[in-house]
């Protein structure tokens, strides 16, 4: 029998390696407005961004599961610091959007290697 499709992209380590790298992806993310990374890592870091911006905009809201939610972000990025900026400054932004907060743009190949490098950015 052929292997069970896979849900995510793989980066060829480990599981927890991979949920590392996109948390700190997201926070350089959130701190700079914008990195520039290969094409497949931005595409993977898109739906993770996306939803931890919808997390604070509902968060902002003050309802009963505001510390709640707040703690999820935090527990995912693993810095308070960017946690309060991204529930602070980036979702006030997108109050009256509902989703597609990230901007992808293709930069072309990269110099040393040849890999696909892109521009993610928050909208």
């Amino acid at each position: 029998m052929p292997a069970t499709p896979r849900k995510a992209r793989s980066f060829g380590k480990s599981a927890a390696h991979q949920r590392l790298m996109m948390a700190n992806l997201a926070a350089s993310l959130f701190a700079a407005e914008g990195i520039v990374t290969t094409e497949a890592k931005a595409k993977a870091l898109r739906p993770i961004a996306e939803k931890l911006i919808t997390k604070a905009k509902k968060a902002q809201e003050g309802e009963p599961l505001r510390v709640h939610r707040i703690r999820q972000i935090e527990g995912y990025l693993g810095d308070k610091e960017m946690t309060n900026k991204l529930v602070a400054d980036v979702a006030p932004r997108y109050a009256d959007r509902n989703g597609g907060y990230l901007r992808i743009l293709k930069l072309g190949p990269r110099q040393g290697d040849n890999a696909q490098m892109a521009r993610i950015e928050l909208v």
